[in-house]
Order: structure tokens, then C-alpha cells, then sequence
């Protein structure tokens, strides 16, 4: 009989629940993990990611599992260990993350975006470089907050990147200069990524006039094959000359614009927008997800993060607004602002709503394309200011 108390008893000893009480924040993070659950499979808030994030949060939280261990990262960081400690003690999330910190997933994300994305709008329309440039004001108002607040450097880059409103510039920029604050900075980085639907009519209302809001553009111009094989080579070439720093997201974003219009790489753009971007995308959203370690995620860095994340994405809709209203008067109203607000480079989402405010003021309003120019624009501008930062902070 006392055998059979002694196997119970070791398996109580042993189990989760009886680790569980022992760190209470490990119950808030368990709580929060499935409210993230709720948001991404109920309410649709970048589900492809924010499943997964959830799902990694949720793992890394319940005791015992040994999936992550946040202190061989520490030792990567400092310097006193190395890879081999992790393949060797590690976890599964710990082997995972791996190609987080060495930047892989995030790469690869962008060949994928690259090809999926159409650069027919911003090569038809290349004034549309600047909308994509100015809607980048929110990532330096938000670093100089940062700053004030507190942060440092490397965590101020990271935290202001998250106007670029571009997910895996965000993790590829926080795994370089302050992987301790990457659960964080990805959580409000792709929330706020859903909520642009949200987050800028109101400032797009304030920022323009309905007579603004009612300009008709003229009609794109047919953007021809060779010019489409042609912008990838160039921009890889001067971008990277310009900021070597960015070669790993602008040349997997070329390199995927490139399988897809060169037309002799059909099977490998489809693998880059389909197997290979579900593949990674389970990746990196699991190993982001397992850096929300309790008692390092519920602190108060983790609410000015927030915070500072939503600012960052309000000054980036409106930098690209200011400029919008000043290329109108410019061009005397043959530009509509509200194209601006679509430089931040969420990719559709912003041109969509840009599409949306349009056809409010004037139904006859067709504005996606002219706006998918400085979408894409965006994508090009968060990875040019990470790569920036990067050299900066690095």
C-alpha cells in the first residue's frame, strides 16, 4: 500500500499541476494565451500568426514541459555559450527559435511575400517610393518615445519598427538588438496589423477633407514584363549597396518578386507563396510564442510596448497622410491623400481600407491599385529602416 502512495505521490510530485501554483504569473500568461487563441480563431486577428503565437505562448507557460529555456539564450547573448548548448539541452521550442535568432524564418517570410506581391502599382506610379518613405514616420516618433521613456537604444529601434507595420521586419529587427522583448513587440506588431480596419479611418477623417477624400485618379500605366524582371535586380542591387545590412529581407523579397515574374520559376513561386510560407509561418509564429516566458513578459515594459506600438502605428498612417495632402496641392488635386495612409506596409489591409474611405466619399472612387503602390512601397521602407537601425544599433 505505501508503494502505491509513494508512485502517486511521485506522480502529483512531478506532474504540472503541482508546479503550477508555485509562480502565479504562469496562470496570467496561461489566461492570456488562450484570450490570444480566442482573437485569432473567433474574432479573425491575423489567425496565420497569431494561432501560432498563441499556441507557442501557451506551451512555454505550462510547467514542466522543458520546451523553452530562456536562460541558454541568455548565455547566446552574453557571449559565455553558444548554439551547441541549445541543440544539446534544449527543447523543441528552443531548436525552433534558433532560426528566429539567426533570422531565417523572417527571410524567408519575405520571399514569400515577394511572390505574392504585384510592384506593377509602384513602378507605374514610382511617386508612390515617397508615400511608402513617409509612412515610416511612425517607427522614429515611436524610437524617440521609447528613448524618453526609458528604453534603450537596441530596445527603442525594436519597439519603433513596429510602425513599419510589418511582422517579420519586427522579428528579424528584435531577434538582432532585443530578443527579450520579442514576444512583446510581435504580439502588438500583428495585432495591430488586424485592427488598421480600426485604427486608421479615424485618423484618415481627421487628416483630410471630403472634397480630399472625393478625388478621382487617372489610370495606372501598363507596367511592362521586362520591367517587372528587371525592378527586383536593380532594387537588390542599390539597396543593398546602400544598406548591406538589409541584404537578408530585400534579397528574399526580390528573390521571390523575382521567381514570379521572370516566368521560368513558376513551380518555385508557388512553393515560396504556398508550402514553403505555411511551413515557416508555423515556425516562426511557434518560436515567437515561446518567448512570452512569464516572468519575463508580464512586466511593465511589456504596457509601454503596447502603447507605444499603437503610437507608432497611428504617426505612420499619418506621415503618409501629411505627404498625400502635400503631393496634392502639388499636383493640383491629381493625387488623392488617402493612398498615403497606405504606406505603412500591411500588405493588402491598408490599401484596402484606403479603398474603403475613397468609395465612402465617392462610390465612383476606385482607388486599390493606386494605393497598392504605396502599400508596397512600405514593404520596401520598413525593411530600409530596419536595416538602418540595424546598422546603427547593431
Amino acid at each position: 500500500m505505501s508503494e502505491i502512495k509513494d508512485i502517486l505521490l511521485n506522480l502529483w510530485t512531478d506532474s504540472g499541476f503541482s508546479l503550477l501554483g508555485q509562480d502565479w504569473r504562469q496562470i496570467v500568461m496561461i489566461a492570456i494565451a488562450c484570450v490570444l487563441l480566442y482573437l485569432g480563431i473567433v474574432k479573425k486577428f491575423e489567425p496565420l500568426l497569431l494561432v501560432g503565437i498563441a499556441f507557442g505562448a501557451l506551451l512555454t507557460n505550462l510547467p514542466g514541459g522543458g520546451m523553452y529555456h530562456p536562460e541558454l539564450w541568455d548565455g547566446i547573448i552574453a557571449h559565455t555559450s553558444g548554439y551547441g548548448d541549445v541543440l544539446l539541452n534544449g527543447g523543441l521550442l528552443d531548436i525552433m527559435y534558433i532560426g528566429v535568432k539567426a533570422g531565417v524564418y523572417p527571410s524567408l517570410i519575405f520571399m514569400g511575400v515577394g511572390a505574392m506581391t504585384d510592384f506593377g502599382p509602384l513602378m507605374a506610379n514610382p511617386k508612390s517610393l515617397l508615400l511608402g518613405s513617409a509612412a515610416q514616420l511612425g517607427v522614429y516618433m515611436a524610437f524617440i518615445l521609447a528613448v524618453l521613456l526609458g528604453f534603450t537604444g537596441n530596445e527603442a529601434a525594436s519597439i519603433g519598427i513596429i510602425g513599419g507595420a510589418d511582422g517579420p521586419t519586427a522579428i528579424f529587427l528584435t531577434s538582432k538588438l532585443a530578443p527579450h522583448l520579442l514576444g512583446a513587440i510581435a504580439i502588438a506588431a500583428y495585432s495591430y496589423m488586424a485592427l488598421i480596419p480600426l485604427i486608421q479611418p479615424p485618423i484618415m477623417r481627421l487628416l483630410t477633407t471630403e472634397k480630399e477624400r472625393k478625388i478621382k485618379m487617372e489610370q495606372l500605366r501598363p507596367v511592362s514584363k521586362a520591367e517587372k524582371i528587371v525592378f527586383p535586380i536593380v532594387v537588390t542591387i542599390f539597396v543593398i549597396l546602400l544598406l548591406p545590412s538589409t541584404a537578408p529581407l530585400i534579397g528574399c523579397l526580390m528573390l521571390g518578386n523575382l521567381f514570379r515574374e521572370c516566368g521560368v520559376t513558376d513551380r518555385l513561386s508557388d512553393t515560396a507563396q504556398n508550402a514553403l510560407m505555411n511551413i515557416v509561418t508555423i515556425f516562426l509564429s511557434l518560436s515567437v510564442g515561446a518567448t512570452t516566458v512569464a516572468d519575463r513578459f508580464l512586466a511593465p515594459e511589456t504596457i509601454k510596448v503596447i502603447i507605444l506600438g499603437l503610437t507608432a502605428f497611428a504617426f505612420s498612417t499619418a506621415g503618409g497622410l501629411i505627404l498625400g495632402k502635400i503631393m496634392c496641392a502639388a499636383t493640383g488635386g491629381k493625387i488623392n491623400p488617402l493612398i498615403g495612409s497606405a504606406g505603412v506596409s500591411a500588405v493588402p489591409m491598408a490599401a484596402r481600407v484606403s479603398q474603403v474611405e475613397g468609395q465612402k466619399a465617392n462610390p465612383s472612387n476606385f482607388l486599390l491599385m493606386h494605393a497598392m503602390g504605396p502599400n508596397v512601397a512600405g514593404v520596401i521602407g520598413s525593411a530600409v529602416a530596419a536595416g538602418f537601425l540595424l546598422a546603427v544599433f547593431g
